[in-house]
């Protein structure tokens, strides 16, 4: 499914779910980035390609992110991550679908930084995983910034590290989400 199709078809599921008011922010330029250190050398690559919504109401929040997005130093880095890593021809998208389980504690009319846990479901490559991670929403006039930062084990999602470059791939690796959202109206 195209990265515009799953954003419309979202959206859509949250107007079935009650009026879009301002309880339902998204955005289509995100970011995340990965970092893997490793002995020999350090990979880090950085994505702007990532779509992503937010129900204030019911504390839904979900991202899907373009695996061929992500930009390397190094065209060959980002050929083998496509190639032979994630495999993008086959699996073109990661993505997350879950719940702010401590949404009562953050007041989305109220310009502040709230600390909040996000637990859901993870797939990369395919593989999907219950994640539970720690992240903070800033809501600032009447945005919503939520950034993240946590590790994935690699072999979790069922990419593979030859051992010819095992000095080179860290077996974790770093992921950093941030993204604003802004506010949907009628």
């Amino acid at each position: 499914m195209r990265t515009s199709t799953f954003i419309i078809l979202l959206l859509s599921g949250f107007a079935l779910s009650g009026n879009i008011q301002a309880q339902k922010y998204a955005t289509k330029t995100g970011s995340i980035r990965f970092y893997s250190e490793a002995p020999a050398e350090n990979i880090e690559a950085f994505n702007k390609q990532v779509n992503s919504a937010l129900d204030t109401q019911t504390g839904d929040f979900v991202f899907r992110v373009l695996m061929k997005g992500f930009q390397f130093e190094k065209a060959l880095m980002q050929e083998h991550f496509n190639e032979n890593y994630v495999e993008s021809h086959k699996f073109p998208n990661a993505s997350f679908a879950g719940k702010i389980t401590n949404a009562d504690a953050v007041d989305f009319t109220k310009n502040g930084t709230y600390e909040v846990t996000v637990a859901g479901k993870l797939t990369i490559k395919g593989v999907t995983k219950d994640v539970s991670e720690k992240g903070t929403f800033e809501v600032k006039d009447g945005a919503i910034n939520g950034k993240s930062n946590f590790n994935i084990k690699l072999a979790d999602y069922g990419v593979e590290i030859p051992k010819t470059v095992m000095k080179n791939i860290a077996e974790t690796v770093e992921i950093n989400v941030d993204v604003t959202l802004a506010a949907l109206n009628n």
